[in-house]
């Protein structure tokens, strides 16, 4: 899974998923752009150049047209290419249907589902430039199976699942290839409650899991990196399941 010469841009990148595929497709030659919402990704691009690593940072709000156009360009402008494109910025959502104010509903839209369209609207024409490229989104299991009090969040991972596939079929005459993974639960503070109640969730949610574990933001990242590489060139609108088996129960 070599990236020498290629160029990607790694949205939600001051996440542990983003943080992780940004560090793996830098150590193995990627040109990156981290884009987040929030400033520390400046720190991770820092410290990933500190190691010789060509890596820059943006802030973006990539539920917004203008600044997902504008990675893009800047990509461009820097690289003069862009091969690899992960959308993998995204949010919680808790609430069934009946309890969810519809601006909570609309904000996790925005920010995991139209961020992922925005970000194969603009990275399509620049891959088609470069004759072909690859974009690997980040689903979840909650798209793949039902949550319980979390519609928002299950409707837009499962549409990231269609999403993939639909574009697959769509850019396929362009040498564009479109997949998704779909992590299961990590191991972090994020995904696994707070302070106090981290080990009880934690016992608990790694009873779920056939290979005994919850899973760590190198695997999520070790299956983007597969995928968005030329040893996947015949893989296109499929999902990935890093999930410990969790799915397949």
């Amino acid at each position: 899974m070599q990236f020498t010469g290629k160029v990607a841009i790694v949205t939600g990148g001051s996440g542990s998923v983003g943080r992780a595929t940004a560090a793996l497709l830098a150590s193995r030659g990627a040109r990156v752009l981290i884009a987040d919402l929030v400033a520390s990704g400046s720190e991770i691009a820092k410290a990933l150049s500190a190691q010789g690593h060509e890596v820059v940072f943006r802030q973006a709000d990539v539920s917004r047209e203008d600044d997902v156009a504008a990675l893009v360009r800047h990509a461009l402008d820097r690289w003069q290419r862009l091969d690899v494109m992960v959308p993998n910025a995204g949010i919680g959502g808790r609430g069934a249907a009946d309890e969810l104010a519809l601006q909570d509903w609309q904000r996790v839209l925005d920010v995991n589902l139209t961020s992922a369209f925005l970000c194969i609207k603009h990275s399509v024409p620049a891959m088609r430039a470069n004759s072909g490229g690859a974009i690997v989104m980040t689903g979840s299991i909650m798209g793949l199976v039902a949550p319980l009090h979390a519609v928002s969040y299950a409707a837009t991972k499962g549409a990231i699942v269609n999403l993939a596939r639909a574009a697959a079929i769509d850019h396929a005459p362009d040498n564009i290839r479109v997949n998704a993974v779909c992590p299961g639960h990590l191991e972090s503070p994020t995904s696994i409650g707070g302070p106090a109640a981290r080990a009880a969730d934690q016992r608990n949610l790694v009873s779920r899991y056939p290979l005994g574990r919850l899973g760590r933001p190198e695997d999520v990242a070790n299956a983007i990196a597969f995928l968005a590489s030329d040893e996947a060139s015949f893989i296109t609108g499929t999902t990935l399941a890093v999930d410990g088996g969790y799915s397949a129960q």
